[in-house]
């Protein structure tokens, strides 16, 4: 597996440096350089890299500036590296693959690769069951059934989800287990992650949140609700073709009449 892989950086050193460094790793290859955002923007929707080393730090369009300029394609990888350790937090808010501080440490920088390597697994992984999806509609719709009933899943599937969310939330970051998430909640561009004995606020829609999330655990039983199905406990019918589950905290969520046959097949 080749990463192919862009930097960008204000400053030509700064480059050549981390350059020099991922001459160590040979499955990284340097497609393009890039001193400013506008460039960074250009080159990354015209090469499509798998990975992005991205200073913060840039004249004009900084670092997450670029994030946003690629809100309309499917963005790369992104690693930011920066001399300032006071944007840590909200690099991680950005989903960010890591954060180096320059100058780089080979050491660091080889852990991050290794966290690279696995994100790129799992993303192509993903990519290839799609793209048999596609194929299995059109010449063996049934199969394609079979798979959305959770037939030939197993664990391969379900290592294409993540098991740990990073949530920004009040200055801190919460690394969240998804076991402990009983509901999901939107409200507007923002997710109420609520465990337990805790609700956190994540900045991301709904749709993004739940290609996270296995579906055969987490599933969607209104228009603006998710459900972690292993920790329902109950299911109590109530008007109009509506029911509660009760969940192992004592809380209920209401599934509407259209989400009703969803849950249907996972609780019994």
């Amino acid at each position: 597996m080749t990463i192919r892989t862009i930097l960008v950086d204000d400053e030509p050193l700064a480059i050549q440096g981390l350059e020099i460094r991922l001459q160590e790793h040979d499955d990284v290859e340097i497609i393009d350089k890039c001193q400013n955002g506008r460039e960074a923007i250009s080159a990354i929707k015209t090469h499509k890299p798998d990975l992005v080393f991205l200073d913060i730090q840039m004249p004009g369009f900084d670092g997450f500036s670029v994030i946003q300029g690629l809100m309309e394609v499917e963005p790369p990888l992104f690693v930011f590296v920066t001399a300032y350790s006071d944007h840590a937090l909200k690099a991680f808010e950005a989903q960010a693959v890591d954060y180096l501080m320059k100058p780089v440490d080979e050491a660091r920088l080889a852990d991050t690769l290794d966290r690279v390597r696995q994100r790129l697994t799992e993303k192509r992984g993903a990519g290839e069951v799609d793209r048999l999806k596609e194929v299995l509609a059109e010449v063996a719709p049934e199969s394609v059934e079979a798979i959305a009933d959770g037939g030939g899943a197993g664990e391969h599937a379900s290592s294409r989800f993540e098991k740990l969310i990073n949530i920004k939330d009040r200055g801190k970051i919460f690394r969240v287990d998804v076991d402990t998430i009983e509901v999901v909640e939107a409200a507007g561009d923002y997710m109420c992650i609520k465990t337990g004995d805790n609700t956190l606020i994540l900045r991301q829609t709904m749709k993004d949140l739940e290609k996270r999330l296995d579906p055969r655990r987490f599933q969607r039983v209104h228009r603006s609700t998710i459900v972690n199905l292993d920790l329902v406990r109950q299911v109590k019918p109530h008007t109009n073709g509506e029911c509660f589950l009760v969940l192992d905290s004592g809380g209920q969520v209401k599934v509407s009449r259209s989400y009703r046959d969803v849950v249907a097949r996972f609780v019994h």
